[in-house]
């Protein structure tokens, strides 16, 4: 039996000044600058299409291949084999809203035919009108039987039984894919409202919790035997719920697109936005993270916000959770964050592709680089990231080994590793393709080394990871990661398509203003 994998989801100055500096780095390899590329002005040859259009096909391949024939729901992983792949017997909202955005991507390339799309997009729908849900919210549970659309109360590998859990972040990324759906196929459209419109994200939203409010991780229907919660009902819809006690209260992370769709769907309050960290405060009774944050407090909407950035390589980055790629740029993927907010996010996505690419070839010197969440090379799951850009105290690694980078708290305490030596780096390919739209030249530069000379490569696309020294890969699939590929192959060489599709005028009238308004302290030292 294949592993049960989880997503951390369930755990947890000028800008022409950063965008202008980042192209001078030796890392960059010169042209084209992030400004560049955010004005337009790269333009991929026929070589590259051809080549990006080969991992596209094969990537779609290996979606098609984890898609159960019956009921149109993706396997959450498979092997190495797209040809009689054994797939993982269960899904997630997010691995389905993965298939239906690749779907849409897949179309959109020419891969697939506008029938076979759209008859793909009714038939996992179909399936999920049609499932068991949370039906006072219209919210989906965490984890079904692909095979059969049944809930699962019982882990995969069969040794213990689970609670079924209503997860905010998988939910809306469920809701991110019926958003582009119901604009990309106008034909399934009446089906895709049909879900989205009983969609509620008020259940999620805590408005006590911190002055602004805060989203929920999610919330049980029935009381779990093995875990505390709060009992209550933030929507004021339906019986009271279960809720799990923590809340997310950083701003660059995945669980940012459940605020998003939110604003959205007019559902929650834009001071959700500024109630969350961008780092923890400046003060000795958080010195517990690894690095000491700088930066000013500003004031949004009655809110005062510390804008907080860590330094890395002569860079002030707003960090991430785990200093990885996914929390970083997932939601970019949809609310095209660069162009609606000038002063923040077009500004701190550069310098994050940035550090990843100086992180793997100029300071561990790995020679590749692109670090995020994915399967271990030794076998099951693992977190990966620049570890100097994260928020968490243990760290995500970018090698086996585990290095963890602590640099002190400056004022508070010492560092215990402030300059650590890097063993063998573990590159997981979705991150690259995620560092395409601001790094195009070198995502795929990359990309082809680590096809060529690590064969990290097969019937389905790039594996899920390798690592770089040992050459060890994690020969299987898994559904997001490769939904990542063809969501990030899309915006860029599908002409925005993903974006294009998700952000209607409504959409865009409801979030832009709130990002707009935002300065991070983001830029080059």
């Amino acid at each position: 039996m294949t592993a049960f994998i989880s997503r951390r989801t369930v755990l947890a100055a000028g800008g022409a000044l950063a965008v202008a500096g980042a192209a001078s780095s030796p890392a960059y390899g010169g042209t084209p600058s992030p400004a560049d590329l955010l004005k337009g002005k790269w333009k991929p040859s026929p070589a590259d299409r051809a080549l990006v259009g080969r991992w596209a096909r094969d990537t779609w391949r290996s979606l098609v291949a984890m898609t159960d024939e019956n009921t149109g729901l993706p396997a959450d992983n498979i092997g190495e084999s797209v040809t009689d792949p054994v797939r993982s017997k269960y899904t997630s909202p997010t691995n389905i809203g993965g298939y239906l955005w690749s779907t849409v991507v897949a179309k959109q390339l020419g891969i697939i035919s506008p029938q076979e799309s759209l008859r793909r997009i009714t038939q996992t729908l179909t399936t999920m009108r049609n499932v068991e849900h949370h039906q006072p919210s219209g919210m989906y549970f965490n984890w079904y039987d692909e095979a059969t659309g049944e809930v699962l109360r019982v882990d995969p590998d069969g040794t213990r039984e689970i609670t079924p859990f209503v997860s905010s972040v998988d939910n809306g990324w469920f809701a991110c894919a019926l958003m582009v759906v119901r604009n990309a196929e106008p034909r399934a459209r009446a089906l895709a409202d049909s879900l989205l419109t009983k969609m509620n994200f008020a259940f999620y939203y805590n408005p006590a919790v911190r002055p602004g409010g805060l989203m929920r991780g999610g919330f049980f229907e029935t009381q779990p035997p093995d875990e505390e919660t709060d009992k209550g009902n933030h929507a004021g819809v339906g019986p009271d719920v279960y809720y799990r006690k923590f809340h997310y209260d950083t701003l660059n992370t995945e669980a940012r697109i459940a605020g998003y769709v939110g604003f959205a769907l007019g559902q929650v309050p834009h001071t959700q936005y500024f109630a969350t960290y961008r780092t923890f405060p400046d003060g000795c009774d958080w010195s517990w993270p690894e690095q000491r944050p700088k930066g000013v407090h500003r004031t949004y909407l009655g809110l005062d916000v510390f804008e907080g950035t860590y330094t890395y390589r002569g860079m002030r980055i707003v960090p991430s959770w785990g200093g990885d790629m996914f929390e970083s740029l997932m939601p970019d993927l949809f609310v095209p964050e660069a162009t609606w907010g000038p002063h923040s996010w077009a500004i701190n996505h550069p310098l994050t592709v940035r550090a990843q690419i100086e992180h793997g070839l100029a300071e561990a010197k790995y020679g590749y680089w692109g670090f995020s969440p994915a399967s271990n090379p030794k076998g099951g799951y693992s977190v990966y990231g620049v570890e100097p850009l994260g928020m968490d105290p243990t760290g995500y690694p970018s090698d086996l080994e585990g290095t963890n980078h602590d640099g002190g708290f400056e004022g508070c305490r010492e560092g215990t590793n402030p300059n650590p030596a890097y063993g063998d780096g573990v590159v997981t390919p979705h991150a690259a393709f995620l560092a395409m739209a601001y790094a195009p030249r070198q995502a795929i530069d990359n990309l082809r080394k680590i096809e060529n000379e690590l064969h990290a490569y097969g019937g389905g696309g790039f594996y899920d990871s390798v690592a770089v020294k040992s050459g060890t890969i994690a020969k299987r699939y898994l559904s997001l990661d490769q939904a990542m590929v063809m969501g990030a192959i899309g915006n860029v060489f599908g002409n925005d398509v993903i974006r294009r599709n998700f952000a209607s005028r409504t959409v865009e009238q409801r979030i832009r203003p709130v990002i707009a308004m935002e300065r991070f302290s983001s830029g080059l030292e």
